[in-house]
């Protein structure tokens, strides 16, 4: 009888030792998330941040945002099995609203730089790009890059064209996205203006009467995805849904899909 009761006892121990030893596994794994990845995990939804007046790479089709970022933040969701949000912001504001929690990841063509690494953390890259200047045809006082010296050049604020901008001159006129910038410079009121070399395409396309120079105006750059800094796993997700892509072309099948005028 006193052995019966002997194993019983040690029977209920081993429940409760399995018990506590389960509890801290649990606390275990969710400590090992970051905050953002719980929260994530809890709500059931990715806040995506970008600027959508970026084509071919995010642009709005009525209430959508579509484009080669927008491809990209759905896979991203899918593979975290959550849905997407967007949220369409200033592009000076995305990093910001990514540290203040306010949005999730940033993809908006965003261009890795040392300033932006001190603020951010940056995934693997997917795209590599080059900032190019955009004047009116006929125009034969810039002809390169060197004679944007002093000139008036318009540019999307706080984009890397912003910054290579810096380095010819002061009369720097900043909008909200490039195509504003277009309007302005068709309209006499800018020498010249500098963005990513796909949007440029896209926009000398859609207006004539504006020309592409052969030569570029800054080194070429690479565009990644930003999370905050403690969202590594996050980052390890990211990375992998860009490696698959990356693998399969398809990213470069979207890059010629969203650059085809509609």
């Amino acid at each position: 009888m006193k052995s019966i009761k002997q194993i019983l006892v040690l029977l209920i121990i081993m429940t409760m030792a399995f018990s506590v030893f389960g509890c801290a596994q649990n606390k275990g794994s969710s400590s090992d998330m970051s905050e953002t990845m719980q929260k994530i995990k809890e709500s059931g939804k990715i806040v995506w941040g970008t600027n959508a007046a970026f084509p071919p790479f995010e642009m709005r089709e009525g209430d959508k945002v579509i484009g080669v970022d927008a491809e990209i933040a759905a896979k991203i969701a899918e593979k975290l099995g959550v849905e997407l949000v967007v949220q369409d912001m200033v592009f000076e504001g995305l990093i910001n609203a990514l540290n203040s929690k306010q949005i999730d990841f940033i993809a908006a063509g965003f261009t890795i730089k040392p300033d932006r690494e001190e603020q951010v953390l940056f995934t693997d890259t997917y795209f590599k790009a080059v900032q190019k200047i955009i004047v009116q045809e006929g125009n034969t006082e810039i002809k390169s890059a060197a004679d944007l010296n002093g000139k008036t050049i318009g540019v999307q604020s706080g984009t890397t064209g912003d910054f290579a901008a810096e380095e010819f001159t002061e009369d720097i006129v900043r909008f909200n996205n490039a195509l504003e910038a277009a309007i302005d410079l068709k309209n006499g009121r800018l020498d010249a203006v500098i963005v990513d070399n796909l949007p440029a395409q896209m926009i000398v396309d859609e207006n004539p009467g504006l020309v592409i120079l052969d030569d570029k105006a800054a080194d070429d750059e690479e565009y990644a995805i930003a999370v905050r800094k403690t969202a590594t796993d996050l980052q390890k997700i990211i990375n992998e849904v860009l490696a698959e892509l990356k693998q399969s072309g398809q990213i470069d099948k979207w890059v010629e899909e969203y650059s085809m005028p509609k």
